[in-house]
């Protein structure tokens, strides 16, 4: 009794000790997990598309094509495969169309920062400046700077419609210019254009460098696709014919498939990896 009374004692010091000192309050951060998927998201497009409702995509489709497989050849191993392997296609498809249109907005920056400049020397606000690329910059952009004109005329604030403005285009040199103008707008400053024009320029460099990366490793890149794909195709293909489907629902057949899988997904991860060039993060959220 001594020992646990000395015990609870101890415990009870130590709860008081603790109350003395408050733990500060951490802000809840949203899932690293959740961040990149919405801004893959807005990137590709489809800004009304939330992670879950891409999660719940691939899942459907997984079990539509797992179906599917199972009814055309009567084999669970390889319709386990088809499935898995169909649950990333709606993530490929995004990625794809993020890429695409980033390439997209890459080109059209440094016009956007001429744009800029230009509306600036001319004497013109910056709110003005960018309602400006509404009506006169480039087709790409016009929709995101039209609505951050009618956001600057309804609500009259520049730095909420500046953050509303970076959450749809969800690009890292948006990002950059738009703090750069935000900022010039509340501390003031002289060398907004001159800041601008050094920024057009090393956007046209990283341009020019990155199509000539990306230029040669284009057929390498397909390349590699394709290696991976074609085993699978010839399985499907195989896999109409009774006999190679029963072999297949063995031991020995998903002991292949398994490994089949296994080396695919780490051949073809290898290849983004090592093929992939360095991309801006998005820092200044």
């Amino acid at each position: 009794m001594g020992t646990l009374a000395g015990l609870l004692l101890g415990a009870g010091l130590l709860l008081v000790w603790f109350s003395c000192w408050p733990q500060p309050v951490r802000e809840r951060r949203p899932a690293r997990w959740r961040e990149r998927t919405q801004d893959l998201l807005v990137r590709a497009g489809a800004p009304a598309v939330t992670p879950g409702r891409l999660v719940a995509a691939c899942v459907v489709l997984a079990v539509l094509v797992l179906l599917l497989v199972l009814g055309l050849t009567g084999s669970p191993p390889i319709a386990v495969c088809f499935g898995a392997m169909a649950s990333i296609v709606p993530v490929g498809f995004v990625r794809a169309r993020a890429r695409r249109r980033q390439v997209e907005l890459r080109a059209v920056w440094p016009e956007v920062v001429d744009d800029l400049i230009s509306a600036i020397r001319a004497g013109l606000s910056l709110p003005e400046a960018l309602t400006s690329l509404g009506e006169r910059g480039p087709t790409e952009v016009r929709p995101e700077f039209r609505r951050f004109g009618e956001d600057y005329r309804v609500t009259g604030r520049f730095a909420e419609s500046l953050d509303r403005l970076k959450a749809r285009l969800a690009d890292p040199v948006a990002d950059r210019i738009i703090e750069a103008l935000r900022i010039t707008r509340e501390v003031g400053g002289s060398d907004l254009v001159r800041l601008l024009r050094t920024l057009g320029q090393l956007l046209r460099e990283d341009l020019r460098t990155r199509g000539e990366l990306e230029a040669r490793q284009s057929w390498t890149v397909n390349g590699a696709r394709l290696a991976t794909a074609a085993p699978w195709a010839v399985l499907i293909l195989l896999s109409g014919r009774p006999e190679a489907a029963t072999a297949f629902n063995s031991a020995a057949g998903v002991f292949v498939l398994a490994t089949g899988a296994v080396v695919s997904g780490l051949a073809y991860w290898l290849m983004v990896r090592l093929g992939r060039l360095p991309e801006e993060t998005r820092v200044l959220r």
